[in-house]
């Protein structure tokens, strides 16, 4: 028995280290690459860029030859008859000179006049073959035709490599999109990480104010005991910890909502409680961010890129709209073999041919239809242009304001840390001088109060300065480069 309850003993003495051990403690950098794996934008990103990589090789399949094969068999209700009756051949012979002729005794002659008898000027032949009808009859009922083909193209006016290259363009313009989709989602991530850890700080600082209150309730009530205070005192301190205990309250239910937030963006179960790094770490500022100029922004923006590659296809689809004034060439190789056949005679049975030959097919009069669709293109082209600049200015303005709202915010900062330093001194003052009985309660009361707005404040500072950082390298470009990169190494 005493064996047992020393287990147990231990057991209820472990079970908080166990219960510690067990809460996984997450990072910044493994919160964005847990939203980076399970976000379901950037798995459709990843295909779209499949597909335009898929898109790119499709396209250059148009430089080689394509290779057809055409199969038709009908069933018709008549044969093919060449002659209409039996047919009769006159009988006469090929003279040396390849020329026919009819011998004296294969004329016709008139009993009256013993003379050959004259048609037109022609001796009327005596003899003649019979030619029947059947055997001019072709069973044409079943026909079958098969055809092999083979198709170079010479000269299509340019169209074939520039579809290649608004094909690789398209491609291009996929990843930049998939870029932009990562800073989206490192956006996200950072914002409810930040938020999270803003709550929990908050949380921690308003159970300390409670707890102190809880103590100084606690005195005033021995004080009333024992005459020293009046009911009023004691009715105020309460008032205020009813307040700390219901903001403390919100402040947990908030942090509970932040956490499921962040367990959503990264893909991890909603009820799932993970303690982040910076809860358990005081929560400092991170050095400047590295300053750049209005063009390494504009290289390393992927919007910038992606209308620039926008712009690009425009000009491809215009030389594409422009190849369709221009002739096309094509050599063609073709094997056609059909049944019945008539190469050797009339045959049901399968016969065919090779043919070579090139193609050249020019456009003519299509009443302004390629002029049309080229006017188009140009105008497509310059309304990216325009979007171009006016994406430009508005990127120039966004870096402006946030480097505005570091400087801002680091100074933000710095008092909010003063402030913090004079309310802690402040509220020592008047726990000093509430023992001294020259500072009455309400004077603890505010500066107690005044402690926790400044320790509000500087979580604030602080949050917001890391959040600051996040938008100026989200405004450089650079947010999640390390993520990019990697994704054009692995390509």
């Amino acid at each position: 028995m005493n064996n047992m309850s020393t287990f147990f003993t231990t057991l209820l003495l472990l079970l908080p280290v166990l219960g510690l051990q067990a809460q996984q403690r997450l990072t910044l950098r493994e919160c964005r690459d847990l939203a980076i794996e399970n976000n379901k934008k950037l798995k459709i990103a990843d295909q779209e860029v499949l597909a335009g990589k898929a898109q790119k090789e499709e396209a250059f399949t148009h430089y080689l030859p394509a290779l057809d094969a055409t199969g038709v068999y009908l069933r018709n209700q008549k044969e093919v008859n060449l002659l209409e009756n039996d047919a009769f051949l006159p009988v006469g012979y090929l003279k040396e000179d390849g020329n026919w002729s009819l011998r004296p005794d294969q004329v016709m002659i008139d009993p009256a006049t013993g003379q050959p008898v004259l048609v037109n000027g022609q001796p009327v032949p005596k003899d003649y073959a019979l030619l029947p009808k059947d055997a001019m009859t072709v069973d044409s009922r079943n026909t079958a035709l098969i055809r092999i083909g083979l198709t170079q193209p010479v000269y299509l006016g340019g169209k074939i490599r520039a579809y290649h290259r608004l094909a690789g363009l398209s491609e291009q313009l996929s990843r930049s999109k998939r870029d932009l989709e990562i800073q989206n989602v490192i956006q996200a991530t950072d914002e409810a990480y930040w938020q999270v850890v803003s709550l929990a700080g908050r949380k921690a600082v308003a159970e300390k104010y409670v707890e102190a209150l809880k103590k100084f309730e606690h005195n005033m009530e021995i004080m009333y005991t024992t005459g020293v205070a009046v009911k009023s005192d004691v009715l105020s301190v309460r008032v205020k910890l009813n307040e700390g205990e219901m903001m403390l309250l919100k402040v947990t239910d908030g942090l509970s909502l932040a956490r499921m937030l962040l367990n959503q963006t990264c893909g991890l179960p909603l009820h799932e409680e993970y303690r982040l790094e910076e809860e358990e770490s005081d929560l400092s500022l991170s050095g400047p961010v590295e300053k750049r100029s209005l063009e390494q922004v504009y290289g390393l923006r992927p919007e910038i890129t992606g209308l620039e590659l926008a712009t690009q296809i425009y000009r491809k689809k215009e030389k594409i709209s422009l190849a369709d004034y221009l002739p096309s060439v094509a050599l063609t190789a073709n094997y056609l073999t059909t049944s019945p056949s008539f190469f050797n005679g009339i045959s049901t049975k399968f016969d065919g041919m090779w043919s070579v030959g090139i193609g050249v097919q020019a456009p003519i009069f299509h009443w302004g239809a390629s002029r049309k669709s080229l006017r188009q293109a140009r105008v497509q082209t310059e309304i990216m242009e325009y979007r171009l600049q006016e994406a430009k200015e508005q990127i120039e303005l966004q870096v402006s304001q946030s480097e505005f709202k570091v400087r801002e915010v680091a100074k933000k900062a710095e008092m909010a840390g003063n402030n913090l330093l004079r309310a802690e001194e402040n509220l020592k003052l008047a726990d000093w001088g509430f023992r001294e009985g020259t500072i009455p309660v309400a004077n603890v009361l505010e500066a107690q109060t005044a402690w926790l707005s400044a320790c509000s404040d500087l979580i604030d500072a602080r949050i917001e300065a890391k959040l600051c950082e996040v938008y100026l390298k989200k405004a450089y470009g650079v947010l999640g480069a390390e993520y990019t990169d990697r994704e054009q190494t692995d390509h």
